[in-house]
């Protein structure tokens, strides 16, 4: 009799524990981001903050903003953090996400060697720096990974006159192969490199090459600031009302897929716009510097 009550509390306890694992598993949020909010360092202090909050851990994918938003649109994940309004309108029309949410913003900088041997730093704005990089056959690094980034820098080019050509090219995310196809200047193979990096990447190979690229002033900041050794590139143009940089949170429509965990991603949208995690976003900082500034202030 003894042996048969030790067998059942033996069971029982391995049922809670199981049900506890289960419980923790479903407090697990699968999101997908950009690397900006990655490199940047951002992620580092928001998630530990929402999990303090509400108990909920999240498991970051972090790419370029097309990918990220493929993600959804496959179902891969629960939530989308990405930066390239038009595309996440379209992602919301489509049914692939309930609602968008603006979160923060900061702006796009062209940052370039201190040099600046294509004289950009007198430009009036974006779209005469990038003929002026064009005229000079500097060397431009371009992230080529169709992130928000790299859609700006597209806009950018398409704005300069120059005529362009279509290129394309494989890149890996995640372990999947996925062919990226974009437009550069044309007869530009000698200045212009397409790598299919993130952001931090892209800045620490233009700094290698002493380069100039078009970079989030967020992850920016982070490398030049917040790194040893720090990149020796600077801001040689900025300011204009073309290299604004909104940031939004999408969930997943579980109407379109109902396996997505779309309580937990809402709570995680709520949180983000709430005064508590526009706060926490609006206080992060590095060597002083603000990287984001908050859009859902009540």
């Amino acid at each position: 009799m003894l042996k048969i009550n030790c067998m059942i509390i033996g069971v029982l306890m391995l049922a809670c524990a199981g049900a506890g694992s289960a419980l923790a598993e479903d407090k697990v949020l699968t999101m997908s981001t950009t690397t900006s909010t990655e490199s940047s360092g951002l992620l580092d202090v928001l998630l530990p903050e929402f999990k303090k909050d509400t108990g909920i851990s999240v498991k970051v994918l972090a790419k370029g903003t097309g990918a990220a938003l493929k993600d959804g649109m496959d179902g891969n994940v629960d939530v989308v953090f990405v930066h390239a309004k038009a595309k996440e309108a379209e992602f919301v029309e489509k049914g692939f996400g309930t609602q968008r949410y603006a979160v923060m913003h900061n702006d796009f900088v062209l940052i370039g060697p201190p040099a600046d041997p294509a004289g950009v730093k007198g430009a009036k704005d974006s779209i005469e720096a990038f003929a002026k990089i064009a005229g000079a056959k500097a060397m431009f690094i371009s992230r080529g990974d169709d992130s928000g980034t790299h859609t700006k820098e597209q806009s950018i080019w398409g704005k300069t006159g120059l005529k362009l050509v279509e290129s394309s090219q494989k890149i890996i995310s995640e372990g999947k192969e996925t062919e990226v196809v974009a437009k550069k200047p044309e007869n530009s193979d000698e200045w212009y490199y397409s790598i299919g990096q993130g952001m931090g990447k892209t800045i620490t190979f233009a700094d290698e090459k002493n380069a100039y690229t078009l970079a989030d002033r967020g992850t920016y900041i982070a490398y030049k600031w917040g790194k040893t050794p720090a990149v020796d590139l600077d801001i040689l143009s900025e300011g204009d009302a073309s290299l604004a940089n909104p940031y939004g949170v999408i969930p997943v429509n579980p109407k379109k897929f109902p396996h997505v965990k779309y309580d937990l991603a809402q709570q995680f949208a709520d949180w983000l716009i709430s005064p508590r995690g526009q706060q926490v976003i609006a206080d992060f900082k590095v060597e002083g510097k603000q990287l984001f500034f908050p859009d859902a202030v009540k």
